[in-house]
C-alpha cells in the first residue's frame, strides 16, 4: 500500500507529465524515478501506481 509523502511540496511550475495541467500529485516509483499528476489523471492512473507500491504525494498542492 503507497505511504503519504509531506515534505515536498508541489509548486507552480510542476506540470503533470500526461497533460501539463498543473500538477497536486506526485507519485514516486520504488524502483526510482517520480511522476507528476494532475488530478485528473492521478485518479485514472491510481490503481496502477498502488500496484507498483509507489510512494503517493496527494497532500502537496501547487503554490501561486
Amino acid at each position: 500500500m503507497p505511504t503519504t509523502l509531506t515534505s515536498t511540496t508541489l509548486t507552480a511550475v510542476d506540470r503533470c507529465d500526461r497533460c501539463g495541467a498543473a500538477a497536486k500529485v506526485r507519485a514516486v516509483l520504488p524502483a526510482g524515478g517520480e511522476l507528476l499528476f494532475c488530478q485528473h489523471h492521478a485518479n485514472e492512473h491510481m490503481d496502477r501506481l498502488r500496484e507498483l507500491e509507489a510512494v503517493i504525494d496527494t497532500d502537496s498542492a501547487p503554490a501561486l
